[in-house]
C-alpha cells in the first residue's frame, strides 16, 4: 500500500490525535479521503448537470402562454 505525506497546521494534528485517539489512523485518513473524494466527484457531477441544463435552455425556444397553460392544465387533469 502506498504511503502519502502530508503536512497539516499542529492545531489539526492535535485535535486528529485526540479525537481518533486508540483507532488505527491510518484507516481513518484512508476513510476520510474516501468521502473527499465522493463529495468530489458528487460537485463535479452537479456542475455538469447544471452545465447541460442551461446548454439545452439556451437552445429551446421559450413555450408560449398558450403552451405554458396548456401543459399546465394537462398536468392538472
Amino acid at each position: 500500500m502506498p504511503t502519502v505525506n502530508f503536512s497539516v497546521p499542529e492545531d489539526v494534528k492535535l485535535a486528529f490525535n485526540t479525537t481518533f485517539d486508540g483507532q488505527n489512523k491510518s484507516a481513518v485518513i484512508a476513510e476520510l479521503m474516501r468521502e473527499a473524494v465522493e463529495r468530489a466527484q458528487s460537485r463535479q457531477r452537479a456542475q455538469l448537470a447544471v452545465r447541460n441544463i442551461l446548454r439545452s435552455r439556451a437552445q429551446t425556444p421559450p413555450a408560449t402562454i398558450a403552451q405554458f397553460r396548456a401543459a399546465r392544465a394537462a398536468g392538472r387533469s
